[in-house]
């Protein structure tokens, strides 16, 4: 009986994470896409990024805790990123494409994923300081990007 019981208890929890999949899915890829400065047709190594980020939030989704799968997603996602993001110096003809790994980071959680300065310097081990300037410095390229474009 314990046997169909947990058979039973992980199936629900394969159902559940399934729905998060296909609800969250998007948006991370669109995160992923960002942070690899692809575009959105042509995205290959966003979409390694955000498999290995789901592939490790399904293997640690029954560690118990009650953390957000979005947020446990997104943040693995985001470090997977920044530790190969040497290979990424140049964009691939994306928006962001003129900004560096790091701005494209910042950035990306700042703006796009509303994460607040201290949980952004908290996941990449910076001074909330350093957030702000590298936040600011990548805005400011971006406004100068699209001066020159429209001019």
């Amino acid at each position: 009986m314990a046997k169909r019981r947990n058979r039973s208890e992980h199936a629900a929890r394969a159902r559940e994470f399934d729905a998060f999949v296909a609800g969250a899915a998007g948006r991370l890829l669109h995160v992923a896409t960002l942070l690899t400065a692809e575009t959105r047709i042509r995205n290959p190594y966003a979409h390694a990024l955000l498999t290995a980020a789901l592939a490790h939030a399904y293997a640690v989704r029954d560690r118990g805790g009650d953390e957000d799968p979005y947020a446990l997603t997104r943040d693995d996602l985001v470090l997977r990123f920044a530790r190969t993001a040497w290979r990424h110096r140049t964009g691939r003809g994306g928006v962001l494409g003129v900004l560096t790994p790091r701005e494209r980071l910042v950035l990306v959680l700042r703006l796009y994923e509303g994460v607040s300065e201290e949980q952004t310097a908290a996941l990449l081990g910076l001074p909330e300081a350093r957030i702000r300037a590298v936040c600011a410095r990548a805005v400011a390229r971006l406004r100068a990007t699209r001066a020159r474009e429209a001019a």
